[in-house]
């Protein structure tokens, strides 16, 4: 790319802020005159707002009344591969380009001038007298080792008030320092040695290794437990001594504190973090860091994508198949995608590592695109578990009840052994349902086409699409009758409540995302399960996501039919996926372990599959299915919402739009719909969907962004546009 312009005070500059305009501003440069990237400050009406220097200005305005930049803010200028990434991005998924810039800016204070703050870190002093406010306060700062906290989020991490945190300065148990409000992030060493590699994985690192200098993206596939995660520390390392930057995306927050222990041990430090967990300090920290190249490697969310690197070199995408890196909400993308995208702007590489790779990734790797290094065999003693159905149709199992006496069984003798157990499934929550046996109306939410799930630990129902909550009802709010509700179906806290009465010897805990208040609870719980302080684990899909408990031997899924209902073209991908995902937690230490299915339908081809373990043989079906059905990887679709508070005009203006669809036509697409989508309201607007499919090669974006300019939409409804949807609800 060409070197980025400077451009002398008074020159015009066209600056894109992230106010929602469809264009650049004209702005004069300041005093001192500034780079193209620069951020800048710059008045917009009666307000200050935040914006970059994206190119000369258009010039097409009278100079005289044209405004100048308020100030240059103090940090590193977005570079032109930056700018060309967010273009790049806001062109595949029509979303507007102050949403991107907004996308790329979102940490506090960026434009605060360098200052000093006091920040509080582990003190050397002993307690005498210990509290349990006190001891909340150490154990966050013993949790987050040498992680600087301001008073207000020490303290509202610890559920204290900030006397507490001074009164633990006074007594020397706390330290109190002066220091600039963002600092460097420790200095990683990629010479430091890493783990003994088996010879399997020696020969993976090596070909990953291979050709590792410009643009290239490799399928790292491997069973669970194969040793992954330290086949692309070792590219990590490399990346690092030639001296790039290097970010890691995870799918799960939770994932976050045993990489970062393992990040810490090979590199001798921890690095930059980004995702909801952390503190808004430490966000803004990162983001100035990583611009300025004062953090070597970062390891976050999907958003992470977006921080202003320097010097990128690799980016791993762990779990790459996980639908946590689609962004369902403001930008709508899929962060491995993307992740290739950014890397291929930037000559840098990419490492896409899963047990079980995305169709998309697996015929990428298939037709030569992606490179494909497979790890077949756990590492050290570890062997992989034992796969068995229990056919739910010979099973005597009463109508409230869910645990086979099979599966009992087989827990029973882990309990014995001192040995742990996983239940399995994927249903937040006490019960899907509550239903009144008096009339049979279903309580639903007030605000969305959804059922409330009761969450009994919490004594509420939730719904899972809005968030709404209210307390449990003892009364029919139909009919008016009380005593006659019904929870119907399990979740996982009624498995909870069962496998208590099953094994009352037990100690049972529950993993479910919902049920933690925080990150820093739920790391602490899974910690706590690692070490083995429960015999039973009763787990939702957060479980399959890359946890290791070293006495895990027995994995059981209560309800592998599941998943496997519905019309998601995705469904017998997913149902193969998160099943081989959860059977992988058992037996990855030195004993052997078990994974079990309860099924009613033990002849479905995906069960079949996942028994057989031919995963070359799945993947190979489903590529013939998509293929012949035109859809992804092997055409294009887009999902159109529409929403309103009246579902008629959302259904009238989507009968337009599909009557009028020429530019579509043109390109060979077919428009579906509209039709009242799966979940029809939510948050009280009512949504309608229109599904537009086309050819692989054909230039979707253009046509979509033709057909939708006919249209002048009411301000009372909103539009959504997904390339590439994930979810169909």
């Amino acid at each position: 790319m060409p070197d980025p312009q400077f451009f002398n005070e008074g020159d015009l500059v066209a600056v894109l802020t992230s106010q929602p305009l469809d264009r650049t501003l004209d702005y004069k440069a300041p005093e001192g005159g500034c780079w193209q990237g620069a951020f800048v400050e710059v008045p917009l009406g009666p307000r200050k707002v935040l914006g970059v220097v994206w190119q000369s200005g258009e010039g097409d305005f009278d100079y005289a009344k044209v405004r100048s930049v308020i100030r240059v803010l103090d940090v590193a200028p977005m570079q032109q591969s930056m700018q060309t990434f967010l273009r790049r991005v806001s062109d595949y998924t029509l979303t507007s380009m102050s949403v991107m810039l907004r996308l790329a800016t979102r940490a506090p204070g960026l434009g605060d001038p360098p200052s000093m703050q006091h920040v509080y870190r582990m003190g050397a002093a002993e307690v005498l007298r210990m509290t349990s406010a006190r001891g909340r306060v150490l154990a966050v700062l013993e949790e987050f080792g040498g992680l600087s906290f301001t008073l207000t989020e020490l303290a509202d991490a610890a559920g204290v008030t900030s006397s507490v945190v001074k009164g633990l300065v006074k007594l020397g148990a706390v330290a109190q320092e002066a220091t600039p409000r963002d600092v460097p992030f420790p200095w990683l060493d990629p010479m430091l040695p890493g783990k003994t590699l088996s010879r399997e994985q020696a020969e993976a690192a090596a070909q990953l290794l291979t050709n590792f200098d410009g643009y290239g993206t490799t399928l790292l596939k491997g069973v669970t437990g194969s040793g992954k995660t330290e086949i692309y520390l070792e590219a990590i390392a490399a990346c690092l001594e030639q001296g790039k930057q290097a970010l890691v995306l995870l799918p799960e927050i939770a994932l976050t504190a045993e990489f970062l222990t393992r990040v810490e041990a090979r590199f001798g430090g921890k690095p930059a973090e980004w995702h909801s967990g952390v503190t808004m300090t430490e966000r803004r920290r990162a983001w100035k860091m990583v611009g300025q190249g004062d953090a070597q490697m970062v390891v976050g969310a999907r958003s992470a994508l977006f921080l202003p690197f320097q010097n990128l070199g690799l980016i791993v995408v762990d779990e790459e198949h996980d639908t946590g890196y689609k962004q369902e909400d403001g930008v709508l993308y899929n962060a491995r995608d993307m992740a290739v995208l950014r890397a291929s702007l930037i000559q840098a590489q990419v490492v896409l590592a899963s047990a079980t790779p995305s169709l998309e990734s697996w015929v990428n790797a298939k037709a030569g695109k992606y490179r494909w290094i497979e790890l077949k065999s756990r590492y050290g003693q570890a062997v992989m578990p034992d796969m068995r159905i229990i056919d739910m149709r010979g099973e005597t199992l009463p109508g409230d009840r869910w645990i086979s006496p099979s599966l009992q069984s087989m827990v029973k003798e882990r309990i014995t052994a001192g040995e742990q157990a996983l239940l399995f499934i994927n249903r937040r929550g006490y019960a899907p349902i509550t239903v009144c046996r008096a009339c049979g109306n279903q309580v639903g939410c007030d605000n969305c086409d959804a059922r409330m799930v009761e969450h009994r630990f919490l004594k509420r129902l939730m719904c899972h699409q809005c968030g709404e909550t209210k307390p449990v009802p003892s009364v029919c709010p139909t009919c008016e009758v009380e005593g006659r509700l019904a929870v119907v179906g399990p979740g996982v806290e009624r498995l909870a409540e069962e496998a208590a009465s099953l094994f009352p010897e037990a100690r049972v805990a529950v993993l479910s995302s919902d049920m933690f208040g925080s990150a820093r609870a739920l790391k602490a719980q899974i910690k706590a399960l690692s070490a083995g302080e429960a015999d039973v684990i009763i787990g939702t899909q957060l479980v399959a996501k890359g946890h290791n408990f070293p006495l895990l031997t027995l994995v059981g899924v209560i309800d592998a039919d599941l998943g496997l209902q519905g019309s998601d073209m995705r469904a017998a991908e997913r149902t193969f996926q998160l099943m081989r995902q959860v059977a992988g937690r058992a037996g990855r230490s030195d004993k052997p372990g078990v994974a079990v299915m309860q099924t009613h339908q033990p002849e479905h081809p995906v069960i079949r599959a996942i028994l057989a373990g031919d995963e070359e043989a799945f993947w190979q079906a489903e590529a013939v299915e998509r293929e012949a059905a035109g859809v992804p990887p092997y055409g294009r679709l887009a999902g159109i919402v529409l929403s309103s508070t009246d579902p008629q005009e959302a259904f009238d203006v989507g009968q337009t739009m599909a009557r009028n669809c020429l530019p579509l036509t043109n390109i060979g697409a077919q428009v579906f719909g509209p039709a009242t989508a799966p979940i029809a309201r939510i948050r009280g607007r009512h949504r309608v969907r229109l599904l537009v499919k086309a050819q692989k090669s054909a230039p979707i974006q253009a046509a979509l962004g033709e057909w939708l300019a006919q249209f002048k939409l009411p301000n009372s409804l909103r539009l959504s546009i997904d390339i590439d949807p994930q979810s169909f609800y």
